[in-house]
């Protein structure tokens, strides 16, 4: 039967359907990126980092587990991009995506948010090591020598998860942590 199946398939078929399964695979690829990265810097966007803070929640909340939450901002990139450009601006904004993926482990989840926020998952951290990697994250733009060339900054707001906490109320403190950082001068890390 196999020699009959041979026979009848053409060669040039076979190697057709096998290039048709190969796009589609490919294809799959690209709208599994399309739906889970930001386009501007290849971190995950923020529907993605949802699903996934979601999950970790009830894995922090299951396993008594910790977990913080880190929320990142450019300072003044409006003034930045006005000063320099958006073009000049998107680039920034990958080499800061870059930069703090140096720093993180490779399973925390860093995510561009919107505009110029970033939010950053630690699994199974608690509050002073995610303060220590959140002054590490703002410290590594200083080694940069594009940001250092505009003088790129970044203020940070931490928190972690406390018993039955729900994304929402994590999302609310670090981000009243992140605006302590800017009423306190920017370019700092605030815990709450």
């Amino acid at each position: 039967m196999k020699k009959r199946i041979k026979k009848i398939l053409d060669p040039d078929f076979k190697k057709q359907i096998d290039k048709i399964l190969s796009d589609f695979k490919l294809s799959l690829y690209d709208l599994h990126d399309v739906a889970t990265r930001d386009d501007k810097t290849g971190l995950y966007n923020n529907r993605f980092f949802m699903n996934i803070f979601e999950i970790e929640i009830d894995k922090a909340w299951r396993n008594k587990q910790k977990l913080s939450l880190v929320v990142i901002d450019i300072d003044f990139l409006k003034k930045f991009n006005d000063t320099y450009g958006h073009l000049v601006g998107d680039e920034i904004l990958l080499e800061l995506a870059v930069t703090l993926q140096t720093v993180l482990r490779k399973y925390d989840i860093l995510a561009r948010f919107g505009g110029e926020e970033f939010f950053v998952l630690l699994p199974e951290t608690g509050i002073k090591l995610a303060k220590r990697v959140s002054e590490r994250l703002r410290t590594s733009l200083l080694k940069n020598k594009k940001m250092n060339k505009y003088e790129v900054t970044i203020s940070l707001g931490v928190t972690e998860y406390k018993d039955k906490d729900t994304m929402e109320r994590m999302i609310k403190r670090a981000d009243k942590a992140l605006y302590v950082s800017k009423k306190e001068g920017r370019n700092m890390v605030s815990v709450l």
